[in-house]
C-alpha cells in the first residue's frame, strides 16, 4: 500500500486542503484511495508517535492502525493529514532549526508501516511570515527558545528536509510553496490521489476563486471552456495571467507583523528564502511542484 502523509508549515492551508480531499472522497475510493476522517487516527497517531520515542512499535501496530483506518479493510493507497505530524507548534522551530523533530517523527511514521511505501507532502512557508506567525501563537515570551543564539536570516527549510531524507531516505518528499497553492492546488489533489494529470477533481479551483474577483475567476472558466484540451503547465500560466489583472490584493498580501523589523530585512528573508528553494529542487527525494 501506498501511504501518503500531508502536513504543512503553520499557517499553510493544511485543514482547506484536507477539506478539499474528503470532498473527493468517494471518487477517490473508487479508484481504490482511502481518505479516512481525522477523527479516526489524530489522536491514535499523535499517542503512538509519542510511544515511541522510547520504545520500537508494537508488532501489531500496523494492524490496529488499519483496523480504525479502514471500514472493509482494503485499499491501495491511503492519504493522511495531520498540521501536526512533525510535533506541537511549540517545537515548530527550536533553537534555529525549523521542524527540528521532523527526521525521527518521519523515520517513526516509516516504522509504523513496514512494507508499505511511504510519501510525504508538504507545504513551505516563507520564514519571514512562518517566524510572526509561530511567535504570535506560542508567545513572544518564547521567542528567546525559538531562535536560539540564531538568527531570522538563518532559518532554513533545505536543512530540514535534508534530514529528514537523511534519517528516512525511503521516504520521497513531494515539496512546494505555500504562496503557490491557489495555482498549484488541483494538481497537488491529484498526486496525493495518484490521478492523472488533467483529471477532474471537485474544488480543484478553491483557493484561486478566494483570491481572484468574481468577474475574474468567470472569464478564467470561459477561458478554459473554450479550450478542454489544455495541458497543465498551460493552465497554470494561464491561471498566474489571470491574477495578474483580476487578484484580490488584500487576500495576497501578507501581513508581517515582526516588531523591529524593518522592510530590508522582511526582503532579506524572503530573497534568502527564494534561494533556499532553488537548493531544495535538487534535493536527493525532493519533488518539487511549482507552477
Amino acid at each position: 500500500m501506498q501511504i501518503i502523509l500531508h502536513t504543512g508549515a503553520h499557517g499553510t492551508d493544511n485543514d482547506k486542503l484536507l477539506r478539499c480531499l474528503l470532498r473527493n472522497q468517494q471518487q477517490f475510493a473508487a479508484r481504490g484511495v482511502s481518505v479516512p476522517g481525522p477523527a479516526r487516527y489524530r489522536d491514535l497517531l499523535d499517542e503512538t508517535l509519542d510511544a515511541m520515542q522510547t520504545a520500537a512499535p508494537a508488532p501489531d501496530a500496523r494492524a490496529v492502525l488499519m483496523d480504525a483506518l479502514l471500514d472493509d479493510g482494503t485499499a491501495d493507497r491511503m492519504i493522511l493529514s495531520n498540521a501536526f505530524f512533525f510535533g506541537p507548534l511549540r517545537f515548530a522551530i527550536r533553537d534555529g532549526e525549523i521542524y527540528p523533530d521532523a527526521p525521527a517523527r518521519v523515520a517513526h511514521l516509516q516504522r509504523l508501516f513496514p512494507g508499505d511505501r511511504v510519501e510525504m507532502f508538504m507545504a513551505l512557508r516563507n520564514p519571514a511570515s512562518l517566524l510572526p506567525a509561530v511567535i504570535g501563537k506560542i508567545g513572544p515570551h518564547r521567542e528567546n527558545g525559538v531562535l536560539g543564539d540564531a538568527t531570522p536570516e538563518s532559518l532554513r527549510w533545505s536543512g530540514c528536509l535534508a534530514r529528514i531524507h537523511e534519517a528516512a531516505p525511503d521516504v520521497s518528499m513531494t515539496i512546494w510553496c505555500n504562496e503557490d497553492s491557489p495555482v498549484l492546488w488541483a494538481a497537488i489533489i491529484r498526486e496525493m490521489a495518484g490521478l492523472p494529470p488533467g483529471e477532474k477533481i471537485v474544488g480543484g479551483f478553491d483557493l484561486l476563486s478566494e483570491i481572484m474577483t468574481p468577474e475574474g475567476m468567470k472569464l478564467f472558466r470561459a477561458h478554459l471552456q473554450r479550450r478542454p484540451r489544455m495541458s497543465e503547465p498551460r493552465k497554470r500560466r494561464v491561471m498566474m495571467a489571470f491574477l495578474e489583472k483580476h487578484a484580490i490584493e488584500e487576500k495576497i498580501e501578507e501581513e508581517l507583523d515582526m516588531p523591529g523589523w524593518t522592510d530590508a530585512e522582511v526582503d532579506e528573508l524572503t530573497r534568502l528564502y527564494d534561494s533556499d528553494i532553488e537548493r531544495i529542487r535538487t534535493l536527493p527525494g525532493v519533488n518539487f511542484i511549482a507552477p
